[in-house]
């Protein structure tokens, strides 16, 4: 073979750019799947549950995602770049109390608005993330450092109460995420006066004054006294 159709067969085996219409499609399937793996999880989800979600037929389906695994590491990837932004928008310049409280104001909303997306996210870790380890091993366990080590600088420099950075930070992430992964249970017990869109700035403030109550010095709340 000459050089010249060996490189034109490897431009050849590059892959098309997708249509409008193929990427409308994959965009039908990824919305049916989503709401199937946030209720069913991985293990329950079937092909034919989700093809049936999305209006169309398991053969159509298959043939822009070949396996449910295909699927499932789809939505899991480009939800991890969802997760992950309001952690990465933290700004070390800026105020702590002002950063802090705008962290947990973002990862309520996300609560609120992609309830489905935690419910996924929540049904993989509990599975011990078997097909996002090294996601979650490198991208999140790097970002998680960088801003630890932001938090730790503000305590060394008496602006934050010292603590735990990395506890902080699951604590954050468990008391918001709470309000998704477990909303039925939120509405239920708060009753039909409170389990509205409002439950939501209610926990904002709740928290708010949580977080912002253990991580004030000593030395500054004396100071406000």
């Amino acid at each position: 073979m000459s050089k010249k159709t060996a490189a034109a067969d490897t431009v050849d085996a590059k892959p098309r750019p997708l249509t409008r219409i193929q990427k409308e499609k994959q965009d039908i399937i990824l919305e049916a799947a989503l709401e199937v793996f946030s209720l069913h999880g991985f293990r329950g989800a079937t092909i034919d549950q989700i093809a049936a979600q999305a209006g169309m037929s398991k053969p159509n389906l298959l043939y822009y995602f070949p396996k449910k695994d295909e699927i499932h590491r789809r939505l899991i990837s480009e939800l991890l770049v969802t997760w992950l932004a309001p952690l990465a928008e933290f700004d070390e310049d800026g105020d702590p109390f002002t950063e802090i409280r705008s962290y947990i104001r973002r990862k309520l909303e996300m609560a609120r608005d992609f309830p489905r997306e935690s419910r996924l996210f929540a049904n993989e870790m509990l599975q011990g993330a078997p097909r996002v380890s090294e996601m979650i091993e490198v991208d999140l366990k790097n970002l998680v450092d960088e801003k630890a080590k932001v938090l730790l600088t503000w305590m060394e420099q008496g602006r934050l109460a010292r603590t735990d950075p990395y506890h902080l930070i699951f604590s954050i992430w468990a008391t918001t995420q709470h309000y998704a992964d477990f909303d039925v249970q939120v509405r239920a017990v708060l009753g039909k006066d409170r389990n509205g869109e409002g439950r939501f700035e209610d926990a904002a403030r709740y928290l708010e004054q949580l977080f912002m109550h253990g991580l004030t010095p000593k030395a500054r709340s004396a100071g406000k006294a």
